[in-house]
């Protein structure tokens, strides 16, 4: 039987997904690792409409990180290449699902056509209302606040900003997600758990949610699942509970 929301759940405003496991997908299935990730790719397309059905408004998945270069020279090949692919495909879906979509982490580093191929989707998915789909791209947690902390000092030294009006919220205005809520809720994926370099400064209070199950078969009953789990969470930010 198929499970579903109860109507007393709070739903996660921001979801953050950590897509671990296609390797070993394909690894237990006898197929090569870039074949997890096209299948892992399909459930990303599932996950987004179901996660948008449920009430969830932002979605912020991991696709490649800043270590992920060091991974053998064919599969990293065969990423980028499953990357120009499916960024042409989203176009569609954004259309499809009406998904505004932004791409966080230091894009320069890729090629000029998946540069241009980026700038394309977020510019024809900028007026779309659904669901805030961020994906993180040559993306890490460090290079973030490096890039964050060079970009405010350059501001401070050029007179743009006093040095006392540093605070969380200006600087959180200098990192990719600027203008996006911290993630309420980190999935990740095939029972690993840690989070390896993602979102470092915006899971500060976030609940972590690490299910056994590998990307590619993931569902929206798992996505259910985490939405319970979230729901049993007591949120405290850091304060107490009042009895």
């Amino acid at each position: 039987m198929a499970k579903k929301l109860d109507p007393s759940w709070k739903i996660p405003e921001h979801v953050a997904i950590i897509m671990d496991g296609n390797g070993r997908w394909a690894k237990k299935r006898g197929l090569p690792r870039n074949m997890g990730h096209r299948q892992g790719g399909k459930t990303v397309e599932t996950i987004c409409e179901e996660a948008y059905r449920m009430g969830i408004k932002y979605m912020t998945l991991y696709a490649f990180s800043t270590e992920n270069w060091s991974r053998p020279e064919d599969e990293v090949s065969a990423l980028m290449n499953l990357l120009r692919s499916y960024m042409k495909d989203c176009v569609k879906q954004a259309e499809k699902n009406k998904m505004r979509v932004k791409v966080i982490g230091d894009i320069s580093r890729l090629d000029a056509d998946l540069q241009e191929s980026i700038r394309v989707l977020e510019k024809e998915s900028e007026k779309n209302t659904g669901l805030r789909f961020q994906i993180a791209l040559n993306y890490g947690g460090r290079d973030e606040l490096l890039r964050a902390v060079k970009s405010l000092c350059g501001d401070v030294k050029e007179g743009k900003v006093l040095e006392a009006e540093i605070s969380p919220e200006l600087f959180s205005s200098y990192l990719d997600t600027a203008g996006i809520p911290d993630p309420d809720l980190l999935i990740r994926t095939s029972g690993e758990q840690r989070i390896s370099n993602f979102l470092l400064w915006q899971l500060a209070y976030t609940e972590f949610y690490f299910p056994d199950v590998l990307w590619p078969d993931f569902s929206k009953d798992d996505l259910i699942d985490a939405i319970a789990y979230y729901n049993i969470r007591e949120r405290r930010y850091g304060g107490v509970t009042h009895v």
